[in-house]
């Protein structure tokens, strides 16, 4: 993994622990954001919200079943920004 690579990785769970409202070490790459964190639906749209925002990058509401995870969330937003 390069260093940009981890330092996107790092900024991706950032924002998605801000949003969820937990700390960093309580979640890993594969933690499920419904199933371990509590997310709703109204969370994984601010999710989706807050990846487009950082990254100016669109991503389409169908998507949100891909997003569920660090590492969901990276290769979508990956897939879009064209990483």
């Amino acid at each position: 993994m390069t260093v940009e690579t981890a330092s996107k990785i790092a900024r991706i769970k950032e924002i998605v622990c801000d949003i969820l409202e937990i700390e960093e070490d309580e979640m890993t790459e594969t933690s499920h954001f419904v199933e371990d964190h509590e997310a709703d639906s109204l969370l994984a749209i601010e999710i989706l919200a807050g990846m487009e925002k950082e990254f100016k990058v669109t991503i389409e509401q169908s998507e949100l079943p891909r997003m569920v995870t660090l590492n969901g969330v990276y290769e979508v937003v990956a897939e879009n920004a064209g990483w």
